[in-house]
């Protein structure tokens, strides 16, 4: 939903600095890995101890190479390979579940119940994408639902930041919203594929 209006704007802004770093050797999976490991790597060092923004911060930097790596894909000689479209995804999948794993850590060390909302939002958020790769396995096109990646990235980020800020109750009410459409958009995706098999 909100990747398909700003993501067009975007690419243009960072397609220069892609060229840039293909003519100078960067390869798109490199730019992937060093993303991953700058978000796992933030993520279990900031969160488990309560910096939530500071961590926020370092942890969107290290999220930009999640543009950068497909715009590098798109433009290089040989374009997208099948292999770095797999890592991507499964990529993604690591650090965004790192970072709710990291939030969960710090929750489970002071005892606070938010942490098993927090557990769902993280199974949900692998549900998401496991329902359309089951999908597409049975030739299904499943990419709606109210809240893609992008919208639940948003939300997480924002929350857990504005919480380091010292804002009151906003990780309880990102952590409940997240489940909340985590939940609707598995039933969507699923109700999806149930109308394609019949």
């Amino acid at each position: 939903m909100i990747s398909s209006i700003f993501k067009p704007a975007v690419t243009r802004f960072i397609t220069p600095v892609a060229r840039f770093a293909l003519r100078i050797g960067i390869t798109p999976n490199g730019v992937t890995w060093v993303g991953a490991i700058g978000v796992v790597a933030s993520s279990l060092y900031f969160y488990p101890r309560g910096d939530f923004f500071l961590g926020s911060a370092v942890i969107f930097l290290f999220a930009l190479s999640d543009l950068f790596d497909g715009t590098m894909a798109r433009i290089s000689q040989t374009g997208a390979s099948r292999w770095g479209g797999f890592l991507d995804s499964t990529i993604d999948r690591i650090t965004d579940s790192t970072i709710l794993i990291g939030v969960a850590i710090y929750l489970i060390d002071r005892d606070d119940r938010l942490s098993a909302v927090v557990i769902l939002t993280l199974v949900t958020g692998l549900l998401v994408p496991y329902i359309r790769a089951k999908a597409e396995s049975f030739g299904i096109a499943c990419t709606g639902g109210i809240a893609e990646r992008t919208e639940r990235l948003m939300i997480s980020m924002s929350a857990i930041a504005l919480d380091g800020l010292g804002v009151p109750y906003v990780l309880a009410a990102g952590m409940w919203l997240l489940a909340v459409l985590g939940l609707l958009t598995v039933i969507q995706r699923m109700m999806i594929v149930k109308r394609a098999l019949k």
